[in-house]
């Protein structure tokens, strides 16, 4: 692997315990591709900085178990914003 590889996943590694986040938010963030991150912090990160992986899998399991909650968030949000707009016809 080239340092290049290597830094992104330390950076984005760091970048997801600092800030809890998703890979798909960090994805954006960072400009590249959500299968990129995952990459990055699940298999690279593994050989890499076996301590940081660790930290890392616990905050995306943590995501993983709470993501039935942020779409139940994100489609009450949804309906909520259509039902504002027909009333404002």
């Amino acid at each position: 692997m080239n340092g290049y590889v290597e830094e992104r996943a330390v950076e984005l590694a760091e970048y997801i315990i600092k800030t809890k986040s998703t890979v798909r938010y960090t994805a954006k963030k960072f400009g590249i591709s959500k299968s990129t991150v995952h990459k990055d912090v699940s298999q690279r990160l593994r050989t890499l900085s076996p301590e940081l992986y660790k930290s890392v899998k616990e905050v995306l399991e943590q995501n993983k178990a709470e993501r039935h909650l942020r779409g139940g968030i994100a489609t009450k949000n949804k309906y909520l914003l259509l039902a504002s707009a027909k009333n404002c016809k």
